[in-house]
């Protein structure tokens, strides 16, 4: 989900459970930022349709304030696989300053995310 050029997960190895501190370093308009945040929960179930996910919580010099959560469930009853991402922020200081341009980042990772999952999902078929 992070398999983008312009974005890197820091600190891929990370555990996904509560409480661990993560960060995105993105690249744009011609500089990096750094975005921490901190896992909130973690999504483990188990029957017909198997979820798992977590959220995570934006950290104290995070652009944005607010949270994002990422869940993949699997359907054993028409083997169907689904992949949800669900964000609310609203933006700090520094980026309602550049409102537009960061709600055009957002879409943007969305999107990307999304195309990144279609990738690994096609290439385990």
């Amino acid at each position: 989900m992070f398999d983008m050029s312009w974005v890197s997960l820091c600190w891929p190895e990370t555990p996904i459970e509560p409480g661990a501190t993560v960060a995105v370093l993105i690249s744009h308009l011609g500089f990096w930022s750094l975005n921490a945040s901190r896992i909130v929960y973690v999504i483990q179930e188990q029957g017909p349709i198997e979820k798992y996910g977590f959220a995570y919580g934006t950290l104290a010099n995070h652009s944005e304030i607010g949270e994002e959560r990422f869940t993949v469930e699997f359907n054993q009853d028409d083997q169907t696989v689904w992949f949800d991402l669900y964000a609310y922020s609203r933006p700090r200081i520094a980026a309602r300053f550049a409102y537009p341009f960061s709600r055009i980042l957002q879409r943007r990772f969305a999107g990307d995310s999304k195309a990144a999952m279609y990738r690994v999902v096609n290439r385990l078929r």
